[in-house]
């Protein structure tokens, strides 16, 4: 059984940014109340770390992030790497809490391509995730923005106005994004698009693509994870036989190695280098002791 990892995977600059804030505002403060405003990266093993370290995590899938504000009274809040509102931000300040922002740079870029755009008169179609941080903190900056998560939802718009802009949350596939592309222009023939998707998740979207020969491929990351999960959803449609998401090695089955010879590992962007050690590991070993039956 051959294993080999795909690269490029696991953390990008964003999350290895986002970490590093919160760390260091913990060893600057090490005696006040720190929270994060939702998880700061979407991998539950990275929001323990943070609270081995005393940082509270709040995240409520149906909440707000100004309900989740609501929730403390003092302390330091940390904005995730997905983007916040600038509502929240004001919010933060009036309550008396100083805030750290780890926005990821990316983020940033393609908030303020959309702004540009919003300021020419031109209302934005944004293909994103429904109820996902980033995608939630582009909707608060216009109700001229409308989110569409699949074509289905850009049948159903109507836009009146001539003057359209598309473009993307910085974690979605490649290939759904072309489709959406496409479907766009068709609907509205002198539409103007920008793909956004992130470097880092283009990609690792891109290696799996490109894999060959693969009988089995591991995605290692979290189940909240989008660009972890849009990875699953490359590799089926590159037609690999086995396609597993897995939060650790302890997620592996025996079954799943079965009738197996190539193993390919991946990982999303937020997925910690040692989770990804450990299933090459373990995989290595159930390798080794396949030679030794």
């Amino acid at each position: 059984m051959e294993i080999r990892k795909v690269v490029p995977s696991g953390y990008c600059k964003g999350v290895v940014n986002a970490i590093r804030l919160a760390k260091k505002t913990r060893e600057e403060n090490p005696d006040e109340k720190i929270y994060v405003l939702g998880m700061l990266v979407h991998n539950s093993y990275v929001s323990k770390e943070l609270a081995d370290l005393g940082i509270v995590t709040l995240d409520d899938t149906y909440a707000s992030k100004s309900d989740l504000l609501d929730q403390i009274d003092e302390g330091i809040v940390i904005f995730t790497a997905h983007g916040i509102a600038d509502a929240i931000k004001e919010k933060a300040l009036a309550k008396g809490f100083r805030y750290v922002d780890a926005t990821c740079v990316d983020v940033l870029k393609t908030q303020n391509i959309i702004k540009e755009y919003l300021d020419r008169n031109y209302d934005v179609i944004y293909f994103g995730k429904k109820r996902h941080p980033e995608a939630e903190a582009v909707l608060a900056i216009s109700d001229r923005i409308h989110l569409v998560a699949d074509e289905e939802d850009l049948n159903d718009l109507q836009i009146a106005n001539d003057k359209i802009f598309l473009t993307n949350q910085t974690t979605m596939s490649y290939l759904e994004l072309s489709d959406l592309m496409k479907a766009a222009k068709a609907k509205y023939p002198k539409i103007v698009m920008e793909g956004e998707i992130c470097n880092a998740t283009s990609s690792r979207q891109l290696a799996v693509s490109d894999l060959e020969d693969c009988d089995l491929l591991y995605v290692v990351g979290d189940v909240k994870s989008n660009n972890t999960g849009k990875l699953v959803d490359i590799g089926r449609k590159k037609g690999i036989r086995k396609v597993f998401l897995i939060q650790s090695y302890k997620d592996i089955s025996h079954e799943d190695l079965k009738d197996v010879n190539k193993i390919y590992v991946t990982a999303g962007t937020s997925t910690p280098p040692k989770l990804i050690d450990e299933v090459i590991s373990y995989l290595s070993s159930q390798s080794a002791d396949q030679l030794t039956d």
